[in-house]
């Protein structure tokens, strides 16, 4: 039999769960956040966070919260890491476990529930009163998201179903926050072979450049292998 006594004098933690949301717009790249804080008299915003349920795991909690306070379901949502500094939380020791999320934002925008003031900001400008560590939290996403969307083709996540060549490039630019040559980008992206042409031109296009999108059977193939951007 188990031995709960040694479980029954052990502290007890609270474990939160906070979600960072990237979102692409066709211009650039922007994070979802609410107002919210421990004090209501200071305009703090905050990640989308919540806590976890006995009856959960942490992916399920996730993807909870997640729908809770934006309406979102079945979007890309991966962990990210735990933080559990001491004085992180004034009120409680609290640890807390981040997860990314990938959204386009023109896909998902109207679904999403505006009664926590959701707002979307870009990433070179956020508010300065974040709440608790969560500054620190998008910091270690964003590298995150440069890191795999170098070496990976997470990327497509945040793209429309359908998109052209220089709206991709956009959306990497917008990630690592500077430009490549268009010659050399289109020629790198075209060689993964994991996007198949549509015989369909951008209407908004001056030049009615040709749509695309992902062949998903190779993406799925290919989640693991892709091009190292920085090297465009």
């Amino acid at each position: 039999m188990l031995d709960l006594s040694s479980y029954e004098h052990q502290p007890k933690c609270l474990v939160a769960l906070d979600s960072i949301i990237f979102g692409f717009d066709g211009d650039g790249l922007k994070i979802l956040l609410v107002k919210r804080g421990p004090d209501s008299g200071i305009d703090t915003w905050s990640l989308m966070g919540g806590w976890l349920n006995p009856t959960e795991n942490l992916e399920q909690a996730a993807d909870r919260i997640l729908f809770e306070l934006t309406g979102l379901n079945s979007v890309y949502l991966e962990q990210l890491y735990a933080f559990g500094d001491i004085g992180r939380d004034p009120i409680a020791r609290t640890v807390a476990v981040s997860y990314f999320a990938l959204i386009n934002i023109e896909d998902y925008d109207s679904k999403i529930s505006h009664t926590y003031h959701a707002h979307w900001f870009p990433v070179n400008q956020l508010p300065d009163q974040l709440l608790f560590d969560h500054r620190q939290m998008i910091d270690l996403a964003i590298e995150k998201l440069r890191y795999k969307a170098a070496l990976h083709p997470i990327g497509f996540e945040l793209l429309p179903e359908k998109f052209t060549i220089p709206h991709l490039q956009k959306l990497y630019e917008a990630i690592f926050q500077t430009s490549f040559d268009k010659r050399n980008f289109s020629r790198k992206i075209l060689s993964t072979h994991l996007l198949l042409k549509l015989n369909e031109k951008q209407k908004s296009s001056k030049k009615g450049a040709f749509l695309y999108k992902v062949d998903q059977q190779k993406y799925e193939a290919h989640t693991h292998s892709f091009l190292n951007f920085v090297q465009l």
